[in-house]
């Protein structure tokens, strides 16, 4: 199965294909584009695919896409590239979380429990844990029942807090998704091994405007 990947939700742009043998394992990043953009993601994300699609060649089996949460603008332009191309290509788009993919990176925590942690500007952060995403104050997060690990763009700054109040945190290196993980979930929803999520936003807060 050939995945192409869509990443905008937060403050890097991917576009890439992916080569998943059996639904489950990726075999390999057959073209990739990565850029670190906070702003303009539905300016450089087309000529991104653009060239990915090109250099990868042949044709692709679905379309996995960030849903969020993350940038408003971001997730709003990732997910209208890929419904777009979707449809010029027949093939389905298919909804990956933040969170889904880069706990997908972190398999062994030894008994932690995963927090991926967004910056949701306004002294805000989106925490996913689980099946469940929600916004938060920074100074209002949660007492976690147990030993944590924290994972996302906020990461650093979460684990800080986290720390401070004496929880026992471990502060992980996983920032982004990386497309193989988007792939690998995107390829196990089209395939029936994980629950189905629809390609539409995950928006946690309103927007700004």
């Amino acid at each position: 199965m050939r995945v192409f990947v869509l990443d905008s939700a937060l403050g890097r742009c991917t576009a890439a294909v992916v080569i998943i043998d059996d639904g489950v394992t990726g075999d390999g990043v057959v073209a990739m584009r990565a850029e670190t953009w906070k702003q303009g993601h539905e300016a450089v994300l087309p000529l991104m695919a653009r060239d990915v699609l090109t250099e990868a060649g042949g044709t692709i089996d679905c379309i996995g896409v960030t849903i969020g949460p993350g940038s408003f603008t971001g997730i709003r332009a990732g997910l209208a590239l890929a419904h777009g191309i979707g449809l010029a290509a027949g093939v389905p788009v298919i909804g990956v979380t933040v969170g889904e993919a880069i706990a997908l990176a972190l398999p062994d925590l030894n008994g932690r429990t995963l927090w991926t942690v967004t910056d949701g500007r306004r002294g805000h952060v989106f925490l996913e844990r689980g099946v469940e995403a929600m916004s938060f104050a920074v100074e209002a997060l949660p007492q976690p029942p147990g030993k944590l690990a924290i994972a996302g763009g906020a990461a650093k700054q979460i684990a800080a807090r986290l720390a401070a109040r004496d929880v026992d945190v471990l502060l992980t290196e996983a920032r982004f998704p990386s497309p193989h993980h988007i792939a690998v979930i995107a390829a196990q929803r089209h395939a029936g091994l994980l629950p189905p999520r629809d390609a539409y936003p995950l928006y946690i807060d309103p927007p700004q405007a």
